[in-house]
């Protein structure tokens, strides 16, 4: 196996950070702001669009892995003559490659795994190492983010805890002084009509006891009152955030993931020392190859022999002479390229799936508010449309 082979590594499902999505990220307080409303519809419009643009890479992966496994139905039913051609001139290729290879590993820079890898993405290449430079960047920036915004959910969670904990103790603390001053007026009034006593001052300090104690109470649980509100806000805010954040987190490790499971490596500085290698690999292999007459006229015949069954890629099969010699080698292909579409497809069905949430919520807030927005409108049939293809 050659090119269709794929590194397997356990890595952490991402989309599980969504966990908490469920959780109301619109403050029921903004609900009645058209502006913030149009403003959250908008957001998660820039989510959707993002998302439809990797569902539309997916899809075009997932249909040339179904257009090789039908090449692969097509070779294993040609006549036994056919196959036997096939054969020999693969076998022909494979013996002069393996001459030039005995060259090539004297000084060996790159797997030959990796080697075909990279001839087959080299206009990319390049490209693909910044994006995934700068996706590396971007995932750990929102890593941060989300620590912090974890952070401060908890803080004014836990504040909020502790206001609410506080207005308990002012209700009782309330109840006690309403008892004792009950008890300190009835104790007065016997002083006063039973024992004939001056208690005027005791009764003005009483008074101004009881006054101060109450404003205290009150103002205390008045203010607690608004941190309270204040809290739950800054918690929703929080929250909203939050979500949003993980959505991106999510997206930006698909596509980190993606990529270092696509070349096998962990991350961009590992893609680029692989570049660097096959560049250099290139460079001698090209010396080498240049007097390698009989090898381009084999590969020349292999390819017009297969271009006569309108294979989706023949020359591909340059790549994967093993698979035309051996079959138990075309049938681990066959199982690792159906292995590989199952990932996409399921890759694309959680996409859909994120889609289809986000176009909910947006159609839902238009319906509650009874307002039409044309570009948001627009956005939502075109991925009415993508769901179609």
């Amino acid at each position: 196996m050659r090119l269709f082979r794929r590194r397997k590594k356990e890595k952490k499902n991402v989309s599980d950070v969504l966990a908490p999505i469920t959780e109301d990220i619109l403050p029921e307080e903004d609900r009645a702001d058209s502006g913030k409303v149009h403003h959250y519809v908008l957001g998660h419009c820039e989510l959707i669009i993002q998302t439809a643009k990797e569902l539309e890479e997916q899809k075009e992966e997932y249909r040339a892995l179904t257009s090789y496994l039908t090449d692969i139905q097509i070779i294993d039913a040609l006549p036994e003559q056919e196959t036997q051609n096939l054969k020999d001139t693969a076998n022909s290729i494979l013996t002069l490659t393996q001459s030039r290879e005995d060259f090539l590993n004297m000084g060996k820079k790159i797997t030959e795994s990796d080697f075909v890898q990279m001839q087959r993405d080299e206009d990319t290449v390049t490209e693909t190492i910044r994006s995934l430079q700068a996706n590396e960047a971007y995932q750990n920036a929102i890593r941060r983010d989300m620590n912090y915004l974890e952070g401060e959910k908890v803080e004014w969670t836990y504040y909020r805890q502790e206001l609410k904990d506080e207005q308990k103790l002012m209700r009782k603390l309330s109840y006690v002084a309403f008892a004792l001053l009950v008890a300190a007026l009835t104790t007065l009034m016997v002083m006063l009509f039973l024992l004939n006593m001056d208690v005027m001052i005791l009764f003005a300090v009483l008074l101004f006891v009881s006054a101060v104690t109450g404003s205290f109470l009150l103002l205390r649980m008045q203010n607690n009152g608004k941190e309270i509100r204040r809290s739950e806000a800054n918690i929703n805010r929080a929250i909203s955030l939050l979500n949003r954040t993980k959505i991106k987190y999510v997206h930006c490790t698909n596509a980190v993931d993606y990529v270092c499971e696509k070349y096998h490596v962990h991350n961009s500085y590992e893609l680029n020392d692989m570049w660097e290698r096959y560049m250099e690999a290139v460079r001698e292999r090209e010396m080498f190859e240049k007097n390698n007459d009989d090898l381009e006229f084999f590969s020349g015949r292999l390819v017009r022999l297969l271009q006569k069954h309108d294979l989706y890629d023949p020359k591909i099969w340059l790549n994967q002479l093993h698979g035309l010699t051996d079959k138990r080698e075309l049938v681990e292909i066959t199982h690792e390229l159906i292995d590989r579409r199952k990932k996409v497809r399921k890759q694309m069905d959680y996409d859909m799936e994120v889609v289809k949430e986000q176009k909910a919520e947006i159609e839902s807030l238009m319906e509650e508010f009874h307002e039409e927005i044309p570009e948001v409108r627009e956005i939502l049939n075109s991925i009415d449309r993508l769901s179609q293809t």
